[in-house]
């Protein structure tokens, strides 16, 4: 279910920001008219695109086990975008509606990297003071918790209950690496050894 309203919510996102594009180029090129004739064209779609903008937005908002700063940036970055937006194209004011667009793009760009500053990778250095044996612990609490739980059912953002996984801890390992639908990949934040670590850790969920 997660994931599904995820693929749909980018689509969505996509269809938003081409549709405010659009009516951006033809506001700064000073193509009024025209402006016009597509927004009383596009009125209905555009409704229904900001309808399903927001439910699935307000789903994935409450569903997801990742409610960092960023999440909160997101959500106020896009409630202020839409006055501006509104009046700004209602009222043909060319820098509101940039700013409008910027705003969007700005917000579109901190949901992929999951960062207000787009810093999507982390220091590869965080766990390199823990004991070996307590890896996989720390670092499933630090980075998989939020999601899975602490026994590995939790479930929210799409994530599997892992103690009823029948992956091989190679698979596992593989998932971990390169990620899987709403789960990031951990090749850029985690070593290989640390990335074996978290593999042993969840295997004892079970």
């Amino acid at each position: 279910m997660y994931t599904g309203m995820l693929h749909t919510h980018t689509l969505v996102v996509m269809l938003f920001v081409i549709l405010y594009l659009i009516k951006t180029t033809l506001l700064m090129m000073d193509k009024n008219e025209t402006l016009r004739k597509f927004s009383a064209k596009t009125k209905v779609p555009e409704m229904i695109i900001s309808f399903l903008f927001l439910a699935t937005g307000i789903y994935l908002a409450i569903n997801t086990g990742n409610k960092g700063m960023w999440l909160w940036v997101k959500i106020g970055i896009v409630a202020l975008t839409i006055p501006i937006a509104v009046i700004g194209f209602k009222k043909e004011r060319k820098p509101m509606a940039l700013l409008a667009m910027m705003c969007l793009v700005y917000a579109y760009g901190i949901s992929e990297t999951k960062s207000p500053t787009f810093k999507k990778e982390a220091d590869k250095e965080e766990f390199k003071n823990v004991a070996a044996v307590d890896l996989g612990k720390q670092i499933y609490e630090a980075k998989c918790m939020m999601c899975h739980g602490p026994d590995g059912k939790l479930g929210l953002s799409g994530a599997k209950d892992l103690t009823q996984s029948q992956l091989t801890p190679e698979q596992k390992i593989e998932i971990i690496r390169k990620g899987k639908n709403a789960m990031a990949a951990y090749e850029t934040q985690l070593s290989e050894e640390e990335i074996k670590a978290v593999a042993d850790y969840v295997n004892n969920l079970k």
